[in-house]
């Protein structure tokens, strides 16, 4: 979901940190002792948590990090703040009605009160790259705060190296923004095991190793109501970065001893879910621009889904998981404007594929998705390119294309009676 960026994480840390929490407690065995002449709230932990860090990254911390005690109802309030300023009255507007019409949230959600509730949930730390501090809930359980301080710690030495301010942001690529979300988040989850266990092994010193990790960061989402009751799409968009990022800097790990990303990030959901994409032949995204919409219909929002997200709307509405994979594994690249029309939003969408064939599996399963989706739903008009629906006030076209020979498939939907010929495919073009 673009914009709520690494504001939107930090909600989800209760949820890593709980799991974490569980399976290695609170072991610590003193660490290095380098550090501790940092004064101030919670010193001991920063202290032991420094050189364990450091080592496990492979970098040294710059300056030392500053971390201050705040009650909880100031933390809520700050993390509102921050929330609010990433997240634009017209921005998140603009993704709440994208979303509708992809039919990943309810009609009835209120994504902004949603969110701060959620954003606030659990809360026990948080890093701000904007003011360089690690603030702490007062009062919190120690054992959730030894663990969000060194998971915090590890994104106060990422800012010392990456302009993490920088990425919170980034606006109109949803995909890039979560990608780089997964490596930050991923590396701090990652190196926040290592450093707790004090090694880089974890099937060597924690039973099951990263699955058994996996499960019970997924299992505390039980003891977060407002996150257990979140729509899918928010659900999984928030633990991707936890755990495929997780796994992505695991494979970084193993691959480049002793480095990081940070000078080559992965730019698509794509590299982070497939291995292949990132470290074997890089697969960077085709960037696809619309042209200016026709039919009277006016841009209110534009962005992109990304593989992943892709993925997500199709598992959403065929409630197929390997069809969900399949179907999304030969995104190549997306974009999407919501619109207003005389009677109402509408969406177009355009996606470019690897090969013929997966676009026209893509096709196909989008085309089986709003028959699922939309039980009333009714052919109007099909051939071999292009098939049309009517449902529920709502007229629904599906084309398949060629872009500078590119296989492309364009979704519209609008409401019943508008044009949907919005997107004329022989003006987009297609970059890298």
């Amino acid at each position: 979901m673009d914009g709520v960026t690494l504001v939107r994480a930090r909600a989800l840390v209760g949820v890593a940190s709980l799991g974490l929490a569980v399976l290695v407690g609170c072991s610590k065995d003193g660490g290095a002792k380098g550090a501790a002449a940092n004064a101030g709230p919670y010193a001991k932990e920063v202290s032991e948590a420094v050189p364990k860090i450091e080592k496990a990254v492979g970098l040294r911390f710059k300056t030392p990090p500053r971390v201050e005690r705040r009650s909880k109802e100031e933390v809520r309030n700050f993390l509102m703040q921050k929330f609010n300023e990433s997240m634009p009255a017209a921005e998140i507007s603009g993704i709440e009605r994208t979303y509708r019409r992809f039919g990943l949230i309810a009609d009835t959600l209120q994504l902004r009160p949603f969110m701060l509730e959620l954003l606030t949930e659990q809360v026990v730390g948080y890093y701000d790259p904007s003011t360089k501090v690690l603030y702490v809930v007062d009062g919190a359980d120690p054992a959730m705060v030894g663990v969000t301080v060194t998971h915090e710690l590890v994104h106060a030495l990422q800012d010392q190296y990456l302009n993490l301010d920088s990425i919170q942001k980034v606006t109109g690529d949803n995909d890039r923004q979560v990608a780089a979300q997964a490596v930050i988040e991923g590396q701090a989850t990652f190196e926040q095991v290592k450093a707790m266990l004090g090694s880089n092994s974890l099937s060597a010193t924690l039973p099951g190793g990263w699955d058994r990790i996996r499960d019970m960061i997924r299992e505390g989402q039980s003891s977060m109501p407002v996150f257990s009751s979140a729509p899918m799409i928010i659900q999984e968009t928030l633990i991707f970065p936890y755990l495929s990022g997780a796994e992505f800097m695991r494979h970084f790990d193993e691959t480049h001893p002793g480095k990081v990303p940070f000078d080559s990030m992965p730019v698509s959901t794509e590299q982070i879910l497939h291995q292949s994409a990132y470290f074997e032949t890089r697969d960077d995204p085709t960037t696809v621009t619309l042209p200016e919409l026709g039919g009277g219909a006016h841009s209110v929002y534009a962005n992109n889904l990304g593989e992943f997200e892709t993925r997500l709307f199709l598992f959403q509405h065929l409630g197929d998981q390997n069809a969900a994979i399949r179907g999304a594994a030969g995104w190549d690249g997306d974009r999407y404007v919501l619109f207003d029309t005389k009677g109402g939003d509408g969406i177009a969408w355009v996606t470019v594929w690897d090969s013929k064939i997966d676009a026209g599996e893509f096709y196909d399963l989008i085309d089986t998705s709003i028959l699922k989706r939309f039980r009333n739903a009714k052919p109007k008009a099909a051939d071999d390119a292009s098939r049309t629906y009517e449902a529920a006030g709502r007229t629904i076209r599906v084309t398949t294309g060629e872009v500078a020979g590119r296989p492309v498939v364009l979704y519209v939907d609008v409401p019943t009676g508008a044009p949907t010929d919005v997107i004329d495919l022989s003006k987009v073009t297609l970059g890298k």
